[in-house]
């Protein structure tokens, strides 16, 4: 009897526990856009009820809308099914599931980072904040400069390089913070020319945006928003195909990395910190743990450890010519790469896509088949069943000329055929 009573409780309380950490996440419907406030902040979650990722990150979506009202934050937190709410979808322009998107004063940014909870907390506090945060301390630059790898901080009072500054960040703020301050507060380390500036700080020291130089000030906090060196998952080098930038790559092991792995990621790091100034426009530095992305990208199974260049404006990638023992070799190999005389393989063509297609549905069948031969005949073998089907139906359904046809073809050129004789024998009169 008391063991059930403490059965009955411990439910009891789970249940208010689930409905209290879900009072924090509004379903929203078709009718939103037009009942939500003009200054609401909003973090949507779209789903479809038959999508396993949704339902994998719908307990990370109610714990990321309660930590936020206990945080006291701004931005309120919602889901919508999209395949019942199809207006809002639409609205939003939503293409997969789950999507996640923020709605801040009528302009839309799209998440595309991992899908965990402090991915989506630090998008939620960046985006949800102020476009542009005031740095107005020497304390606070320095908090700054320990909570995030990469700086962009405009110096200077109002000026032209402030509106482009600010209109960057309009678009870049779901990649980046961006930061303002004036000379007094800078630390000593940080010495400046001329005012206004903008300066990115990051790898441990700091780069002066250069219009000559550097070109369009968006493209190059775009191509700068990275450290030069760092850990690299799949999220994050398809967000770098953004950037122009080529990607040079150690693979290494996912845990327990052998001497050799440990002989790579440091070739890479060493070259990316003692030879910036002659690749960093070019190449971002990285080690990547596995290589089931690059497999993907190559079309087959790359060898770990291995070095590999990634273009991902392109889907293309350089692999050495030989092997990698030395500094030297890995200088030879950035420079074939630059200069052409080491061809790029891949590409995203029509013959490309076809056979990363043909890959992947081998890489995912293959594991049915070996565990379910049944469930991967089915898989396979009722595509192909409905398609055959389709072509007989539409081989039957074609029209079959007949005599009525040839009647009626004679019929219609019948008319034509007199106008002729008629035209003859005018002439000949």
């Amino acid at each position: 009897m008391l063991d059930r009573r403490i059965t009955s409780l411990l439910s009891v309380l789970l249940c208010v526990s689930l409905a209290s950490v879900s009072a924090f996440v509004e379903e929203l419907d078709d009718s939103f856009m037009e009942t939500r406030g003009a200054d609401d902040i909003w973090l949507i979650k779209f789903y479809a009820p038959w999508c396993t990722f949704c339902k994998q990150l719908d307990p990370v979506w109610h714990q990321i809308g309660s930590e936020l009202k206990s945080l006291g934050s701004p931005v309120n937190v919602g889901k919508s099914d999209a395949t019942a709410s199809t207006g809002l979808a639409k609205e939003f322009r939503v293409r997969g599931y789950p999507a996640i998107l923020m709605l801040k004063k009528d302009v839309k940014y799209n998440y595309s980072g991992p899908r965990t909870k402090d991915g989506i907390m630090d998008f939620a506090h960046r985006v949800g904040g102020p476009l542009v945060r005031s740095l107005r301390s020497l304390e606070l630059f320095q908090h700054a400069m320990t909570r995030h790898d990469v700086m962009f901080v405009y110096v200077g009072a109002t000026s032209q390089l402030k509106g482009n500054y600010t209109s960057a960040a309009e678009e870049l703020i779901v990649h980046t913070y961006f930061f303002s301050a004036t000379r007094d507060v800078l630390p000593k380390a940080i010495s400046l020319p001329s005012l206004p500036a903008v300066v990115v700080l990051k790898d441990g020291t700091y780069f002066t945006y250069d219009e000559e130089h550097d070109g369009d000030l968006k493209m190059w906090i775009n191509r700068e928003r990275f450290p030069n060196y760092f850990k690299i998952d799949s999220y994050t080098l398809y967000a770098m195909g953004e950037s122009g930038k080529l990607v040079m790559l150690a693979l290494v092991e996912e845990k327990n990395l052998c001497d050799e792995s440990l002989r790579y990621k440091g070739l890479v790091e060493k070259v990316a910190a003692e030879h910036r100034e002659t690749y960093s426009r070019n190449f971002y530095f990285g080690f990547m743990e596995g290589s089931d992305y690059i497999n993907g990208l190559v079309m087959g199974e790359v060898i770990v450890p291995s070095f590999i260049v990634v273009n991902l404006s392109n889907d293309g990638y350089f692999l050495p010519p030989g092997a990698v023992e030395t500094e030297h070799h890995l200088l030879d190999f950035l420079n074939g790469v630059l200069d052409g005389s080491i061809q790029c393989q891949g590409g995203n063509g029509v013959v490309q896509r076809i056979g990363r297609f043909v890959y992947d549905t081998k890489v995912t069948l293959t594991p049915v088949f070996s565990q379910a031969p049944l469930l991967g005949c089915f898989l396979v073998g009722f595509p192909l069943a409905i398609a055959a089907v389709f072509c007989y139906l539409c081989c039957k359904a074609r029209p079959k000329i007949g005599d009525d046809d040839d009647e009626d073809g004679v019929a219609l050129l019948a008319p034509s055929l007199q106008r002729r004789k008629e035209s003859a024998n005018k002439k000949t009169d």
